[in-house]
């Protein structure tokens, strides 16, 4: 008889474990669908398209959606959208290599030597307190007012929070982590791989996005000095003639790769963070 009951009372604790598992497993943040995110979008969109519809909006001065993209096609189909297009991404794109290497060397640097940190530590927090679009005059004396100071400008703007989180993510290592690699007699380098980079990961992320969202503001300051294509400088040349669907029409170009970015940066480091929610389930 025990035999018997030991025997029916095992699968009744499988299933019911089983939907907390499964459960547990839907709540994970790392789980969540990307196209979830989309909701707040399309229901702003369906208000705007409503009270457009319904005329609670000045069509002077908020254009109804179908009119926005209508001249978001008109400007793609004569070719002005496109080359703007290709301009900002190339801008944003360079600018934001260079503030992603600047921001994890500098970071690595800092937090894996104490000279370094006194060298660069206080730098980078000095450069912080500075607002970065009040560097642009002085970037103009000193690079010219062509490409260069713009692209310089976004990869200021890209590198702190990179440099700032990474560093964060290095100084909170536990340093019973640190112990256990000298116990074990880790070399530099395999410290490093195998303690430093993991435990600076999450960090390190969370300085990416930010680092993505600010090379797409910066470039929409940048791109209406003296510029002759990109994004800003049509919806600049929009705002001189009162051109209020095409000023939209850039700011929902802008959020787009904004949003991209963002999911593509946080794609990845599901991906490679899937550990954690491993050790987390």
């Amino acid at each position: 008889m025990s035999a018997v009951t030991t025997t029916t009372a095992a699968p009744a604790t499988t299933a019911a474990d089983g939907p907390r598992v499964r459960r547990r497993k839907r709540l994970a943040p790392g789980r969540r669908v990307p196209a979830v995110r989309l909701l707040g979008p399309l229901v702003l969109l369906a208000v705007w398209a409503a009270a457009s519809a319904a005329e609670l909006l000045d069509p002077g001065a908020i254009p109804a959606p179908w009119t926005v993209l209508e001249s978001g096609a008109h400007l793609w189909t004569d070719g002005t959208l496109p080359n703007d297009v290709l301009t900002s991404l190339r801008r944003a794109g360079t600018g934001f290599v260079i503030g992603l290497a600047a921001g994890v060397v500098l970071a690595l640097v800092s937090g894996l030597s104490r000279a370094g940190e006194a060298l660069i530590d206080g730098t980078v927090q000095l450069n912080r307190a500075v607002p970065t679009l009040g560097l642009i005059p002085l970037f103009i004396l000193w690079l010219g007012i062509g490409e260069t100071f713009k692209i310089a400008i976004i990869a200021i703007v890209v590198y702190i929070p990179i440099y700032l989180n990474t560093h964060a993510a290095l100084s909170g290592i536990d340093h019973r982590f640190v112990e256990l690699a000298e116990v074990q007699g880790l070399s530099r380098l395999a410290f490093v791989r195998q303690v430093v980079v993991p435990g600076a990961l999450p960090g390190f992320f969370v300085g990416l996005r930010l680092g993505v969202t600010g090379s797409w503001l910066g470039l929409v300051v940048l791109e209406q000095i003296n510029a002759t294509s990109g994004l800003g400088y049509m919806m600049f040349q929009a705002q001189n003639y009162g051109q209020t669907d095409v000023i939209l029409v850039g700011l929902v170009v802008y959020g787009i790769f904004g949003l991209v970015s963002d999911t593509v940066v946080r794609t990845l480091e599901r991906r490679v963070l899937a550990w954690r929610r491993t050790l987390s389930s």
